[in-house]
């Protein structure tokens, strides 16, 4: 009996809540405080290892889901984070995640503006040289989509503006910080299981999370050879809940019931990858993906 219990207690697919949610949508880009049920972070369960003491990362769209998670893993385990995010109604979320930062007692820097322009990409990188001195983790993660039914409803502005920022931005920041990632240092792009099994209402979305599984391969091949000492890895979160759900996604109220696990997966449950690819345990790890997409396949 005891093992029993202790077996439901572990299940997986039973650890947070299962759909349907309430239907509440939210204006793009969406808001923490707006969702339900709220999203964990590991805000109060994530136990750091000093994986990443000394290290300085930069995680684009940090304010919130994913990259929230990702920079409160990063600083329990020793790294100082800059935490770039898009616009004003973010100020508050990007404010909470450099609260954690700071409470684990590693320098938070927010940075403000819109990565789909290459001079902002550029900033970004010359902040956190100036504040840090360095950078040894770069995590491309901030994205855009939208649903849409069918081919003739995406405006080509929408097709433009999700390259523009979900795989644009990933060459001006690499580009930028290249020169100030000593040997050793990871970068880590987010792509998604759409780039093996695209959502027809994902289109523009699920072809720059195509494009970022290749761009990692390449990128990872090209500084090997050039011995930078730098890695170059993915992770493809499955159903993820986000703000970008409820402001993007029309029934959000069903998201994350086409996986095995029956629910979505939460940014504490994907955070892990990202600290795993940022370590040294992943030292002979490069151009490679980590599925975290609770169960759907990815081969």
């Amino acid at each position: 009996m005891k093992n029993e219990t202790r077996q439901q207690q572990e299940n997986p697919a039973d650890k947070y809540p299962k759909p349907p949610f309430p239907k509440k949508p939210q204006d793009v880009p969406g808001t923490e405080s707006a969702m339900d049920p709220k999203a964990d972070h590991g805000e109060q369960t994530y136990k750091g290892k000093a994986r990443l003491t000394g290290k300085v990362a930069v995680i684009t769209g940090g304010d919130s889901g994913i990259g929230k998670a990702v920079a409160i893993a990063f600083a329990r385990e020793g790294a100082d984070v800059l935490i770039s995010y898009l616009d004003d109604i973010e100020d508050r979320d990007a404010e909470d995640t450099a609260k954690y930062v700071e409470e684990a007692g590693r320098k938070a820097v927010l940075v403000k503006g819109d990565i789909s322009s290459e001079r902002h990409c550029q900033k970004i990188i010359e902040t956190a040289v100036k504040e840090f001195g360095k950078i040894d983790i770069l995590v491309n993660n901030a994205a855009y989509q939208m649903s849409r039914e069918t081919l003739q409803d995406i405006p080509a502005w929408e097709w433009e503006k999700t390259f523009a920022v979900n795989i644009h931005s990933m060459f001006y920041l690499c580009k930028a910080a290249e020169p100030h990632m000593p040997p050793g240092s990871s970068i880590i792009n987010t792509t998604s299981v759409n780039a093996y099994e695209p959502n027809p209402t994902l289109l523009p979305y699920a072809a720059t999370k195509a494009a970022i599984q290749n761009f990692t391969a390449n990128l990872s091949q090209i500084l090997l050879q050039q011995d930078k000492g730098i890695r170059v890895n993915a992770v493809a979160p499955g159903p993820i809940w986000t703000p970008l759900i409820p402001s993007t996604i029309p029934d959000h109220e069903h998201f994350g019931e086409n996986t095995p696990f029956e629910r979505p997966g939460q940014p504490a449950e994907v955070a892990p990858a990202y600290v795993f690819l940022a370590s040294d345990e992943a030292n002979y790890i490069s151009g490679a993906t980590l599925p975290v997409t609770g169960g759907r396949i990815t081969i």
